[in-house]
């Protein structure tokens, strides 16, 4: 329970089934105190969130429980967040922590107390094919909240032991049970930033953490002219345009992060839109391996529009992704998750574009 509407009504919904329900939230980092004490921080953790799901506990009459998950949180997530910038990579650590916190670390210390399932607040569907006993991740009725992006790293195993309530419904219909239910969160917006960095400034947290990747260098063009210079390679992600400090007669985008050059590679546009990807650490929802080349739908981005590609096996953890047409700013470190219609395949980690 985040203290939000969805893992509220979540929570709801399965008692009203008939469901023993435990709410627990996940302590997972510890934010500045003047952060914990702003009762209308759209974030996920501390104090604040606490409270709300506390509120909402009492309120639907179940227990309440706060587990701290701190050291996990610092090894598996933000650990990894710090690499992959000083990498000149653009992470999405709400992935990584549906894998190693959410549907690992809490669903073991589920099991431990003898709890069957793990539910949240996700906007995301679990099918089950009765005949051959797979489970099926599929996408939100609210197409516009869909949550499966994030969840494409989930086993049998875990989707066997996980649920997904308000995956059946939109965002007004739960907005609308937790008004009729008496929810204290009703109308609390959603968590935007990203938990641990709930003032949005990445270059700051990350300043504190590596200070000595802030290493001033050159931005330069595709054929290595120097046109500026810049104060640190972690300001900058694939696609930006702006914070260059550039004097230029057309817009300039960065094309490129090279750490071993410490430099930004800048161009137009048009020079952003690539047709191959890398990825790998790949995992298929199905636990199955491709052997051949596979035609689907892929997302390179959370919010990006799903494109026509084909999917080649490389190897075990590596595969090609070759898009119908160009995509724009293909992010390094980012995920590409696959689709089949409704029905999520699996993805991977971005490696790198144009292959």
């Amino acid at each position: 329970m985040s203290g939000g509407v969805d893992s509220s009504v979540a929570a709801g919904l399965l008692k009203d089934q008939g469901y023993e329900v435990i709410g627990v939230t996940m302590n997972l980092f510890p934010l500045p105190k003047e952060y914990c004490l702003d009762r209308d921080l759209k974030n996920c953790c501390g104090r604040g969130a606490i409270e709300h799901a506390n509120r909402v506990a009492s309120k639907l009459g179940i227990s309440h429980y706060v587990l701290n998950l701190k050291d996990s949180f610092e090894d598996l997530v933000v650990s990894d967040f710090l690499e992959e910038y000083s990498r000149g990579r653009t992470p999405n650590p709400c992935i990584r922590c549906n894998q190693f916190i959410k549907f690992d670390v809490l669903m073991e210390r589920a099991g431990k107390i003898g709890a069957s399932c793990i539910a949240t607040g996700h906007h995301a569907q679990i099918i089950q094919d009765l005949r051959s006993g797979h489970f099926y991740l599929k996408k939100g009725m609210d197409k516009e909240k869909d949550q499966s992006y994030f969840l494409y790293t989930m086993t049998q195993d875990q989707l066997s032991h996980t649920l997904f309530p308000v995956g059946l419904f939109t965002k007004s219909e739960i907005r609308k049970r937790a008004r009729e239910w008496g929810l204290p969160v009703a109308e609390r917006p959603e968590s935007q930033e990203i938990c641990f960095i709930p003032d949005n400034d990445y270059a700051g947290f990350l300043k504190k953490r590596m200070p000595k990747t802030f290493r001033p260098g050159p931005i330069v063009d595709s054929k290595g002219k120097v046109l500026g210079h810049h104060s640190g390679i972690i300001h900058f992600t694939v696609g930006q345009r702006r914070g260059m400090g550039i004097a230029a007669p057309h817009p300039l985008y960065v094309l490129e992060i090279n750490t071993s050059k410490n430099e930004i590679v800048v161009g137009p546009n048009d020079c952003l839109y690539k047709k191959d990807l890398l990825a790998d650490q790949i995992n298929w929802i199905s636990g199955d391996k491709i052997v051949s080349p596979v035609q689907a739908k892929a997302r390179i981005r959370y919010k990006h529009k799903e494109a026509e590609a084909l999917l080649v096996p490389l190897d075990s953890e590596k595969i090609r992704v070759e898009f119908k047409k160009s995509q724009r700013a293909i992010t390094p470190g980012q995920a590409v998750v696959f689709y089949e219609g409704d029905v999520v395949l699996g993805g991977g980690t971005i490696s790198s574009s144009e292959y």
